[in-house]
C-alpha cells in the first residue's frame, strides 16, 4: 500500500524515509539469526592458526620439511592411509581404531597431510573427517549401487561417458589426493592408483573428433590435475585444436584437498589454452583455508573461470547457515558457488544422504536472504545417467492466461500480470 502511495505521489520525502527505514529495520531482522551463528561456524580462512600448529605436529610425525610440505608430490608421497599413524596424530579410542581398521578391509582410504591438517581443526566425527575418515556405517550400508548413474552404459567410447547432447566427460584416472567417502565413483578406486593409457585418451579424442556436435569437454576421474604437467599440456592441447570444442572444463578437488598442487608449471599450461573452467568440491566453510584460497588466486591469475559444486551431506553442511557461510567464503576466494548435488545412492555411502526436503529449505534460505552470485542450484542426478535435473522450491503458486500468484522469498504472496497472451 504504501509503495503503490509512493507511486501516485501521495506520500511526502519524510514519510518515504520512514517507510524506507521501517522496511530496512524488518530486512535487518531476516538475517538476525544467521548473524547470530556465523562467528561461530568453523571457517579456514579464519582457522588458520590452528591449522599451522596441525601442519608443525605432521611435518614431525612424517619426518619432513617445511619445504617439502609446499612439494605435492612430497604429499601425495606422504599420505595417510594407516589408523597407526592417524592415531598417532589424533587421538583415537579403542573402538575408533577398531572401526577405521575394518573399513579399510573393505574401502580403500587416503588423507593427504594438508588435508589432515585442516580436519583436525573441525576434530574427530567433524565436518572434514567425516569426509576424509572411514566410517563403520560405509560396510553396514546394504543400500545404493556401485554406479547409481550408469556411467558404464553411457560410454559411447573408451573413457568417454556421454549423457547430453553437446557435451561429454573424458576420465582420465581414478587417483586423488583424498579419497571422499561421499564419492560418486568409489567403485573406481581400487588397490592401485591408475592413470589412463595414452592409447584411452587417443581414442576419446578421436570420438571428439568425429562427432562435431561436441562443443564442451570434461576432463575428470578420480582428479584431472593429479596427470602430469605434461600429459595435461598434450592432452589441453589437442582438445585446444579441436575446431568445435569451444570450451574444457576440469574436475578437480585439489584445491581442496592438495593445494599445493597450482604450482606456477601447472599454471602456465592452463594459460595456454583458453577458456578453461574448472568446477572444485568445497563442501564446508572451514576447507576455505590460506593455502587453498592462494591456490584459487592462482588459478584466477591465470585465466580460470572457478566454480564449485558442493554436495549435500547430512551432518556436514546440510545447514543453511552453514551453506550461506561457505558460499559466501567461496565467493571472497573468487569461486562462483555453481551446484549444490543432493548426495547420490552410492553404496557405502547412505549415511551422507538428506532427504530431500533439506536441499529445497536450504535453497529458500539462500534466494533473496544473499546475494544471487551466493545462490547455487540444487541438482538431483536423475537415476540410469539421465543427467541433471534441477530441483526449486515453488515460487509460482498458480498460473493462467491473465495473471501469476507468486510466492516471494519472504513468503508473500503477490497476483503479477501475464499479458504474454495479449501481445
Amino acid at each position: 500500500m504504501a509503495i503503490d502511495s509512493l507511486e501516485r505521489g501521495v506520500l511526502s520525502p519524510e514519510e518515504s524515509r520512514k517507510q524506507g527505514l521501517k522496511r530496512a529495520k524488518e530486512l535487518k531482522g531476516r538475517i538476525a539469526d544467521y548473524l547470530m551463528v556465523k562467528d561461530y561456524i568453523p571457517c579456514g580462512r579464519e582457522r588458520a592458526d590452528e591449522i599451522g600448529v596441525y601442519k608443525e605436529r605432521l611435518l614431525k610425525l612424517l619426518g619432513g620439511t617445511r619445504e617439502e610440505w609446499l612439494d605435492w608430490h612430497w604429499q601425495m608421497r606422504r599420505r595417510i592411509t594407516d589408523v597407526e599413524v592417524l592415531a598417532r596424530f589424533v587421538e583415537l579410542n579403542h573402538d575408533e581404531i577398531r572401526d577405521i581398521d575394518q573399513v579399510s578391509r573393505q574401502y580403500r582410504w587416503a588423507v593427504s597431510p594438508y588435508y589432515a591438517a585442516v580436519m583436525a581443526v573441525g576434530g574427530v566425527k567433524g565436518p572434514i573427517w567425516a569426509q576424509a575418515v572411514p566410517s563403520v556405517a560405509e560396510v553396514a550400508d546394504c543400500r545404493g549401487t556401485a554406479d547409481p548413474m550408469a556411467e558404464r552404459l553411457t560410454s559411447p567410447a573408451p573413457g568417454i561417458t556421454r549423457r547430453y547432447p553437446d557435451r561429454l566427460i573424458i576420465n582420465v584416472t581414478n587417483q586423488c589426493a583424498t579419497y571422499c567417502r561421499h564419492c560418486q565413483r568409489r567403485r573406481n578406486i581400487g588397490e592401485v592408483d591408475r592413470h589412463q593409457p595414452r592409447r584411452v585418451l587417443e581414442a576419446a579424442l578421436q570420438y571428439i573428433r568425429e562427432n562435431r556436435e561436441i562443443r564442451d569437454v570434461l576432463v575428470t576421474g578420480g582428479d584431472a590435475l593429479l596427470l602430469s604437467d605434461t600429459v595435461l599440456d598434450w592432452l589441453l592441447g589437442e582438445l585446444h585444436v579441436i575446431p568445435h570444442v569451444e570450451i574444457k572444463r576440469l574436475g578437480t578437488r585439489v584445491p581442496v584437498t592438495l593445494p599445493q598442487r597450482i604450482t606456477a608449471g601447472l599454471c602456465a599450461v592452463l594459460e595456454r589454452y583458453p577458456p578453461v573452467y574448472i568446477n572444485s568440491q568445497f563442501n564446508h566453510p572451514l576447507e576455505v583455508a590460506p593455502e587453498a584460497i592462494q591456490a584459487c588466486d592462482r588459478l584466477v591469475r591465470a585465466g580460470v573461470v572457478l566454480g564449485n559444486q558442493a554436495v549435500l551431506l547430512k551432518g556436514i553442511n546440510n545447514d543453511p547457515h552453514v551453506m550461506k557461510k561457505l558460499n559466501h567464503e567461496l565467493l571472497r576466494a573468487r569461486v562462483r558457488p555453481y551446484y549444490i548435488f543432493h548426495a547420490k545412492s552410492v553404496r557405502g555411502t547412505s549415511h551422507f544422504i538428506t532427504p530431500v526436503e533439506e536441499g529445497l529449505a536450504i535453497m529458500d534460505q539462500l534466494r533473496g536472504y544473499t546475494s544471487g552470485l551466493a545462490v547455487p542450484t540444487y541438482i538431483i542426478n536423475a537415476p540410469g545417467g539421465y543427467g541433471k535435473t534441477p530441483v526449486t522450491p515453488s515460487y509460482v503458486v498458480d498460473h493462467d492466461d491473465q495473471r501469476l500468484i507468486l510466492r516471494t522469498w519472504e513468503n508473500r504472496v503477490l497476483p503479477y500480470p501475464n499479458r504474454s497472451s495479449g501481445l
